[in-house]
């Protein structure tokens, strides 16, 4: 395994420092939060990897990267899934013909050597051809590999550390494996407390959520830790997410996010729940007790808790019923509030307001 790539810097106080993470070939988010940003030349941009695969515009995301980091400060990190791309054709060892087999099958189009390999001539099937893929690709795009392979694993600065996954400490960081960095899965949950900050993405912060679902960034101040990952391409309600990062000490975090749904005005007034659940991937097992046309009674498996889910979010894995994210938190509400629309149905509507995504049933105007 390679060892993490480290650059070290000290930000000056007189710049405004964002970050964002996992933009997974949105590229109309990017600029849309950006815009809303105000983000200038002035700026400094951290961009904390995963900005390819999962969407099918990743090659223009990271030729709209190339295009910031030549005309802005834009420090761009890698993630496991901008890894895969140029190890693919680096023909590491470690990455395996099974692995890429799997990939490129179950992405399609989503896949970034898809996208190139298809702008090179070749058709979405051939693509699936390994060895053809690679010759395809190799030369066209040596531009852009040559970007993908100087991206740093980390970046630490005098008061915070920026990486895509994780770090378990602050300590010897160019000795650890730069993809236990990137690929570091529910990196909240563990045992870890830095004494920086330590920005990153990777992990969509709704995972972390077990009763209510929210996008918005996950600040632990106990652990100096912030997750900022709006699951961009993964998830039917995401938003990506621009941390504002302050310009001294005493200064507090804040943040900016978009998302592309419509927006509707609630007409009605509606009390929030106080008991609710978030089923999130990893934790989606159920048992169907009654199948309906556009709901279906569940248990969720892992907490007893039975609930209507909707019928086009269940599928079947091996044998085992699972379902997309779901909730049965009803959002508070007050007549005027604008909501976002993630599911019109004949109930009401899953809705997100200010990032909490759940279910409103009054009356809207679009």
């Amino acid at each position: 395994m390679l060892k993490a790539k480290v650059i070290r810097m000290n930000l000056p106080a007189d710049r405004r420092v964002l970050a964002v993470s996992d933009i997974h070939g949105t590229p109309d988010y990017l600029k849309a939060v950006l815009a809303k940003a105000g983000f200038c030349r002035d700026d400094i941009l951290f961009v904390l990897g995963d900005m390819l695969e999962k969407g099918e515009r990743s090659l223009e995301t990271l030729r709209l990267l190339m295009d910031l980091s030549a005309t802005h400060t834009v420090h761009t990190l890698c993630g496991n899934c901008d890894d895969l791309v140029v190890g693919f054709v680096d023909g590491r060892e470690e990455l395996s013909w099974e692995f890429f087999d799997y990939y490129l099958r179950h992405f399609g189009r989503r896949c970034t050597l898809v996208q190139m390999g298809m702008e090179a001539g070749l058709t979405e099937e051939a693509c699936m051809d390994q060895e053809r893929l690679r010759a395809a690709v190799a030369g066209p795009f040596e531009r852009e590999f040559r970007f993908l392979r100087e991206l740093p694993t980390i970046i630490d600065t005098q008061d915070i550390i920026f990486v895509h996954g994780g770090v378990p400490s602050a300590e010897h960081m160019e000795e650890l494996e730069s993809w236990r960095c990137m690929k570091n899965d529910d990196f909240l949950s563990q045992d870890t407390h830095l004494e920086k900050w330590c920005v990153v993405g990777h992990w969509p912060v709704t995972l972390y959520r077990e009763k209510i679902p929210c996008a918005n960034p996950l600040i632990s101040r106990e652990k100096h830790i912030i997750s900022i990952d709006g699951g961009c391409a993964l998830k039917r309600d995401c938003q990506l997410n621009l941390l504002i990062i302050p310009g001294g000490p005493g200064g507090d975090f804040s943040f900016i996010s978009y998302d592309d749904l419509p927006a509707v005005t609630a007409l009605d007034g509606q009390a929030g729940s106080t008991d609710s659940i978030n089923i999130r991937w990893g934790k989606n097992a159920l048992e169907v007790l009654e199948r309906g046309e556009e709901f279906s009674r569940c248990r969720h498996l892992e907490s007893g808790r039975v609930l209507d889910v909707l019928t086009a979010y269940l599928w079947e894995d091996r044998g085992e019923v699972r379902c997309e994210d779901s909730t049965d938190y009803r959002l508070p509400v007050e007549p005027g509030d604008v909501l976002k629309v993630v599911e019109r149905t004949s109930r009401g509507i899953l809705a997100k307001k200010d990032g909490v995504t759940g279910w409103y049933f009054g009356r809207v105007r679009d």
